[in-house]
Order: C-alpha cells, then structure tokens, then sequence
C-alpha cells in the first residue's frame, strides 16, 4: 500500500486498539501526527483542526451567494490556528499544482484532500466515473493531498435519489471497489461521505454500505445526523472504520422542508440549516470523546457550510465570525472534556 510522505509507527506506539499486522490505511495518512502520539490527548486532538472553504461560503453552485478572494480565506484560516484544508469549489484554488502548493505554502498550510462527487450505480457513467476518479487521484497526489472524500450522488447534477434496483445495488459496490483501488494506488485513503441529498442519505444507507464493503468513512457530523444515524453510536462501533471526519452542526428544526425536497440544501444553507458547532443539535462533544477514546488518529475538519447572501463582508466581519466560535468551542468545551 502507498503512502503519501509517512512511515507508519511501531506498533507499540499506536494506540492499543489499532495494533495489528497492518494497521488500517486511516492510521498511517496523516503526516502531522508522528510526534501526536505521546502528545497529551487534548493537544494532539487541537493539533489535528483543519477547515474547508465551504466553511468561508464558497461553493461552485450558481447563487450560492458572494465568494471570498482565496488570499483572504487561506489568511482568516491560517489566523485560526488551522494547518490545512479541504481543497473546495473547482476554481477556489489554482488549477495549476504548483500554483496550488504556493498558495498554501504562503501561509504554511497543507492540503487534506476534497470532497469528490461520484455516481457509482449507474452502468452507463462507469466509464465517467472511473476517468474522473483517476484525475481527481492524479490531482491529490501532485499536491500532497491524502484523502479522496467520496459522495455517491445519482446523477452529476444532484438529482434527488431513487431507491436502487438490484442490479444498481450490485453495480454501486463494484464500482465503489474500483474508486477505493484507484486511491490506494494513488496513495489516497477513499472516505465513503454520507450527505443529504445522495445515495448514501440515511442510516438504511448508511447500514448497507458498512455491511457490504470495508471502505473508510468520512463521519460528518452534521448529515449522519440529519440522515437519522446517531453518530456517537457510529463512532463507537464502527471507529476502526472512521478515516475522516468533518464536525459539522445542525439546526433540527430547519431539516424537515431539506428532507421533503420542498427546499434545496443551498436554501436550507441560506436559512441557516447549519450552526457554529455548539450551538445545534448534533453531539459534538460525544462523537469527539468516542472517538479519541478509541484512537482515532486523523483530522477532524470544520465543515460549517455557510452562505453570504448580503454584500462583501469587511475585513474580520461574515463567516471568519462563526468559525471563530466553533474554533472556540473545540478550545474551551471539547479540549477540557479531552484533558479530564
């Protein structure tokens, strides 16, 4: 299996319940960590805070609202104390990899990978699919990315989902098999993304694919939460599974009209669907005990999709004002509750 820049760490220095002949691929992705190992837990868990630039409102999806300079969002998150990113919206960052790399180098940053939507159940886009897989892979690599964030959609401009026959079943685990080869030949870790709005929506979706493969997961707060999974329960059985997370929060009673198709996520977005973390309905806190407490390793990415429906926020004014409170909450609520 390839890396990307890590050796793995003797056995004995793992946490307890990863010791195996092959530790999991989410236990040897992670380049910060080598010396968060004998780190006390609260200060390796803050070491490994990162964000994504949805979190700073930007999006690829026309009317989404007003998109902050990349300069500026990579400044707001570097002064957050954030080391690395999600890569985003096509076009946020430079298209050239070197480009890219100085972008982030600027504010000595890294990059984790992105979220990466693929239509795994349709025999007809199986050639799509693997091609975009491939380049989306060669992209990661170049620039140092390791993690390739799948969310199998239904079609690639998102329309709703269908509950799939037999033989769409059959070819969504074929194809979510090859994805996961092409990545790990790559040197990426595949995290399946449970997302509104996608084939992997609900916890009944959730259940088949844990069930019928052994892919990596990407636990996101905010859309298990919404899809009906709890998530500290997830984190608790499935941990060894978890090779990603993004710490998303939930307002409950903006979800029913999401759910019911009567409002678009961006909508839901724009009406404050999601919170600063702390402030919903999601178990923040809990998700984040159970999984240190069974050794999790890898990042923990703020992913608080927001909007700027208004005009061009000032300097330390719009999103920065909510990251900066769930950045807060990690620091003040989790990280003690972490160091008891």
């Amino acid at each position: 299996m390839a890396t990307v820049g890590f050796e793995s760490e003797p056995c004995e220095k793992l946490p307890v319940n990863s010791c195996r002949k092959d530790p999991p691929i989410s236990m040897v992705m992670f380049r910060p960590y080598r010396s968060s190992y004998d780190l006390p837990m609260a200060t390796a868990f803050l070491q490994r805070i990162a964000s994504a630039p949805i979190s700073w409102g930007i999006c690829e999806v026309p009317g989404w609202g007003a998109m902050l300079p990349t300069k500026r969002v990579l400044s707001e998150m570097s002064g957050l104390g954030l080391p690395a990113t999600e890569l985003g919206a096509p076009g946020f960052f430079s298209d050239d990899s070197s480009e890219l790399k100085d972008q982030l180098a600027e504010f000595k940053m890294s990059m984790i990978g992105g979220f990466t939507p693929v239509v795994l159940h349709d025999k007809t886009q199986e050639k799509a699919t693997i091609e975009m897989a491939l380049k989306t892979s060669k992209k990661f690599q170049e620039i140092g990315a390791t993690h390739f964030v799948s969310a199998p959609v239904q079609t690639w401009d998102w329309a709703n989902p269908e509950e799939l026959t037999k033989d769409e079943v059959a070819q969504f685990f074929k194809m979510l098999a090859q994805v996961d080869q092409i990545c790990k030949d790559h040197g990426l870790v595949q995290v399946v993304h449970p997302h509104l709005q996608t084939v992997v929506e609900t916890k009944r979706d959730i259940d088949r694919v844990v069930d019928n493969s052994d892919v990596m997961w990407c636990l996101d707060t905010g859309h298990m939460t919404i899809g009906g999974q709890d998530t500290v329960e997830f984190a608790k059985k499935y941990a060894s599974r978890v090779g990603h997370v993004h710490l998303k929060d939930v307002n409950m009673k903006s979800v029913p009209p999401v759910l019911a198709r009567q409002q678009s996520i961006m909508e839901g977005v724009q009406k404050g669907l999601f919170t600063p973390l702390g402030q919903g309905d999601v178990p923040i806190l809990e998700t984040i005990l159970a999984l240190e407490s069974a050794g999790y390793q890898g990042w923990y990415v703020i992913e608080q999709d927001v909007a700027i429906t208004g005009e061009m926020p000032g300097l330390g004014e719009g999103p920065i004002t909510g990251m900066k409170q769930s950045v807060d909450y990690l620091h003040n609520v989790v990280a003690p509750a972490l160091a008891k």
